[in-house]
């Protein structure tokens, strides 16, 4: 996995003002739906692993949006970076930054969240105006949000290494409280980053179902 080639046809480097956040936007011919990124803490929008699910989520179909949700200067704040309601809010922001882009404002967003990012992305979803169509989560931490899981109506997917055995447990919990549309998934011999051979894509397959089925213009139409 390498860092994407940021002048490619279908990716661009795009900065959401005021805030100042960079971000790569990518968007294929007939795209299906927009997959905005929530990364884990320390992470952002040059993620080895999940610039390699963006990709595989546009060779799908999908548009996908990776953002940077701290700036430089907040990011030495080691407090910002484990701020989920912060990072809830800045995922809204790039949400409402996407509606108001032409060539992605027709799109139905939906979330992709990483260890912390899974939590901010369903603080987010529980949102009584959210127009988020679908929610995955890959290692992720759901439980940081479980008081706002009984109000996210977006369709949820968890998916876990079975090497990740604290991480286990607080998905069980989390989709045990989740209300809509859900699953867990626990991917054989995977640990909590996914690096062992043939786990990322594993959990490329299953996120790229979820979005495709809930994403997709005709599963628009019927929300």
């Amino acid at each position: 996995m390498t860092v994407p080639d940021l002048h490619t046809r279908d990716v661009r480097q795009v900065r959401v003002e005021p805030e100042g956040l960079d971000g790569l936007l990518g968007i294929p011919e007939r795209a299906e739906g927009i997959v905005i990124f929530a990364h884990g803490s320390g992470s952002g929008r040059l993620s080895p692993r999940n610039n390699h699910v963006a990709l595989a989520l546009r060779q799908a179909g999908l548009a996908t949006f990776l953002l940077d949700l701290l700036t430089r200067e907040e990011e030495a704040d080691r407090h910002n970076v484990f701020d989920i309601p912060l990072l809830a809010r800045r995922l809204e922001r790039a949400t409402e930054w996407v509606a108001g882009f032409a060539d992605a404002a027709r799109l139905t967003p939906g979330y992709f969240g990483a260890s912390t990012g899974a939590g901010a992305a369903l603080m987010a979803a529980a949102r009584p105006q959210s127009p988020v169509g679908a929610v995955v989560s890959r290692g992720g931490r759901p439980d940081l949000a479980l008081p706002d899981l009984p109000r996210v109506r977006a369709p949820t997917l968890l998916i876990v290494g079975s090497l990740d055995h604290p991480v286990i447990e607080m998905n069980r919990k989390a989709c045990d409280a989740l209300t809509s549309e859900k699953r867990l998934v626990v991917i054989e011999g995977a640990g909590h980053l996914f690096e062992e051979p043939g786990k990322l894509d594993e959990v490329v397959h299953h996120a790229t179902d979820w979005f495709l089925t809930h994403l997709s213009d005709s599963a628009g139409q019927t929300r």
